[in-house]
This record gives C-alpha cells, structure tokens and sequence, in this order.
C-alpha cells in the first residue's frame, strides 16, 4: 500500500465519520426546536411537522452523499 492510498483510505473513513456526527447533531437540535415549537404553540403541530420532516430529510441527505462519495473513494480510487 503506497502513502497516498492510506491517505485515501484516511479521506474516506473522515467523510463517513463527520458525515455521521453531523447528521446526528442536526438532526438532535432540529428535534429539539420542533418539541419547543411544538409545545409553544400546540395548534400549529400538523405544520410544524410537515416543516420538520422535509427539513429532515434535507439534513439526512447531505451525510448520505458524503457516505457515498467516501466509499467510492474507499473502493474505487484507493484500490
């Protein structure tokens, strides 16, 4: 294994890693915005909710792609 493919492999397992850890701190706070929201105003909960879960899906969807590019880095560029 040459030096440039352990920084490779190194990349990769940093993409999946942070990718990871940022999803699950976006994905903690905009939770816990929705529960004061929610709690605020109790009748805008139907709204609140249609808001939170494409705003999910959004914030998921970013470490996805970071996942994706880092295993093609892992598989396709490193080996």
């Amino acid at each position: 294994m040459t030096e440039v493919q352990a920084y490779l492999f190194i990349a990769g397992a940093i993409m999946m890693g942070l990718g990871a850890l940022g999803a699950a701190i976006g994905i903690g706070v905009l939770g816990g915005r929705f529960l004061e929201g929610a709690a605020r105003q109790p009748e805008l909960i139907p709204m609140l909710r249609t808001q939170f879960f494409i705003v999910m899906g959004l914030v998921d969807a970013v470490p996805m792609i970071a996942v994706g590019i880092a295993l093609y880095v892992l598989f396709a560029v490193a080996a």
